[in-house]
């Protein structure tokens, strides 16, 4: 009944075969190389093609080739050159006093190059340190505040936000040459002179790293203590009074 069965089915496969391929039909567990000789038969009869056989056999590098034409499919990659983002630039330049809510102002410590935080008295007001803010522009600013760069009055020292020990702190950096800052580019390491002044009521403002978001300069509760980058909700003082000087 089975050779009967068999023998059924290839004569009525093989009137459709094209000329020199014969069909057999054999009872022994198939092999993949038999599946997929048995896969490209019936599709070559499906789409009627009918080129001439030269072999009823695939070697090991033609079905290799047959199963990769198969299952793998071409991908162009074509590599988008984006242009480069718009910088930062220096606008103008003014100077300013910086006290904080409890009327400290900075003093500058150059043995350890740190500004600190003094409530001063007296003829003490001559070491009180004034900023040189420096404004930038940007054509596409992703915030209302205001972009600017922190300079110590008559030195080349400026403000800079860096990591440290896995978190952002406030350093005095010199530079020599003050054209570097005069135009800055988003996502360099330049960011780290530039912050972001937001004005949060009458000539109170904050300063936020602009490379750092949410890490603001502040002062401690007690005096003689570093000016610090810190988060808004630490018990620090993150607001200050800016006036700017004619």
């Amino acid at each position: 009944m089975e050779f009967s069965m068999k023998r059924s089915l290839s004569d009525q496969w093989r009137p459709h075969l094209p000329e020199g391929l014969d069909l057999e039909l054999i009872s022994h567990p198939h092999s993949l190389r038999s599946v997929v000789n048995l896969v490209i038969a019936v599709g070559r009869l499906k789409n009627g093609e009918s080129e001439p056989v030269l072999s009823t056999a695939f070697t090991d590098e033609n079905l290799l080739d047959i199963m990769l034409d198969s299952i793998v499919e071409e991908q162009v990659v074509f590599e988008l050159m984006s242009a480069p983002p718009a910088p930062f630039l220096k606008n103008d330049e003014f100077q300013c006093s910086v006290t904080d809510t409890q009327k400290r102002s900075l003093i500058l410590v150059e043995n350890s190059m740190e500004l600190h935080s003094v409530l001063l008295q007296g003829g003490n007001e001559s070491r009180k340190v004034c900023l040189n803010m420096s404004t930038y522009i940007h054509p596409a600013p992703s915030t209302n505040a205001r972009t600017v760069a922190l300079g110590i009055k008559n030195t080349s020292l400026y403000l800079t936000c860096k990591q440290e020990d896995g978190k952002p702190k406030l350093h005095l950096e010199e530079v020599a040459d003050k054209s570097v800052l005069s135009n800055i580019v988003p996502g360099s390491d330049m960011m780290r002179f530039l912050f972001h002044r937001t004005d949060a009521g009458r000539s109170v403002s904050t300063l936020m790293s602009a490379q750092y978001p949410n890490w603001y300069i502040s002062t401690a509760e007690e005096d003689h203590q570093p000016v610090a980058l810190s988060l808004e909700n630490v018990d620090r003082y993150t607001t200050f009074h800016i006036h700017r000087q004619s």
